[in-house]
């Protein structure tokens, strides 16, 4: 151990609980050392991320109105940090797949999300269809295959068409140079919306710059702790318990990856009132932009505020 550093030994790894082991991946983090009852406890109980946001994402749907299909979202988003706390908990089969199909369920929820809008009820049917049969696909495929580089390549290319295509319906529906003008309305209120939707803009890319960057942070930790596990465990028994935590790098993707998530769910929800027409119904509450989390809210009327939004600056305007 470092002899500068007060630590605990680490205890060996051993059986547990829910022992044997049952799942196609066993992380870097040992079994069982800590409790018998949970087999990675850093890699479980970093989940509780995904369910306190989880949480409030699904109360602030119900609060300020957002559309049905977000509060599903952040459904999905709390089922995922469950099936990931009761996965790393046991490491089964089961519960592998709990918690990886319902990252490729949320995604599909977001992917309708994101296509569906503006859609005629019969293309909208139809684009539900297609996205739980495809669902449905990579479950059963997934299962036959039982290889869970087929579940992250599905994973990944799902989450970067929705990210994509929010991008570019983003630019292309709100910034002022691209959009149909309304012949209706005078210079000065056309000077108004394109101020109002140019801050808008400008903080939705703070959104997406912070979120992505996070969560592709975590991605290369994910792929550092499994490149260099052996190194990593050494260096945690070298240094002992409690500062061998730090170098559990699957905990860092949960927390980093959990917050680049939220903060997309967030992204989708505020862009799906823009592009509703509801700028001026709502806010962006976004205290710091690397030290909090976004929310949006709908706006009180003045004098009405209520305690969540009190003290916090508004972004969007």
């Amino acid at each position: 151990m470092v002899s500068w550093l007060p630590s605990v030994p680490y205890p060996p790894a051993r059986d547990g609980f829910w022992s044997p082991v049952t799942s196609t991946l066993n992380w870097c983090e040992e079994d069982y050392y800590a409790t018998i009852y949970a087999a990675e406890i850093v890699n479980t109980f970093t989940n509780f991320l995904f369910i306190v946001l989880g949480i409030h994402g699904v109360v602030n749907c119900l609060q300020n109105k957002h559309d049905k299909v977000f509060l599903v979202t952040f459904g999905g988003y709390l089922v995922v940090g469950i099936g990931s706390f009761f996965f790393h908990s046991t490491l089964t089969y089961p519960m592998q797949l709990v918690d990886e199909l319902s990252m490729i369920y949320t995604t599909c929820i977001v992917c309708f999300a994101t296509f569906a809008f503006g859609r005629s009820t019969r293309n909208s049917i139809l684009l539900g269809t297609f996205l739980l049969g495809l669902a449905l696909f990579i479950t059963g495929y997934y299962h036959y295959l039982q290889d869970p580089t087929f579940h992250q390549n599905a994973y990944a290319f799902l989450t970067a068409v929705v990210v994509f295509r929010s991008m570019y319906v983003m630019e292309h529906e709100l910034r002022p140079t691209r959009r149909n003008r309304n012949k209706l309305l005078g210079k000065p209120e056309h000077a108004r919306i394109d101020k109002r939707d140019l801050e808008i803009l400008n903080t939705m890319w703070s959104i997406v710059a912070v979120g992505l960057s996070v969560f592709l942070g975590g991605f290369l930790i994910w792929n550092l702790d499994n490149w260099y596990c052996p190194s990593l465990r050494s260096w945690r028994r070298e240094i002992g318990l409690p500062w061998g935590i730090v170098l559990e790098g699957h905990g860092w993707w949960h927390l980093m990856t959990g917050t680049g998530a939220y903060f997309y769910i967030v992204w989708c929800t505020w862009l799906r009132h823009c592009l509703s027409g509801r700028q001026d119904e709502y806010d962006l509450v976004w205290p710091s932009l690397f030290t909090s989390i976004p929310t949006c809210v709908l706006k009180r009327p003045a004098g009405k505020e209520n305690g969540f939004a009190n003290g916090y600056c508004k972004k969007s305007q």
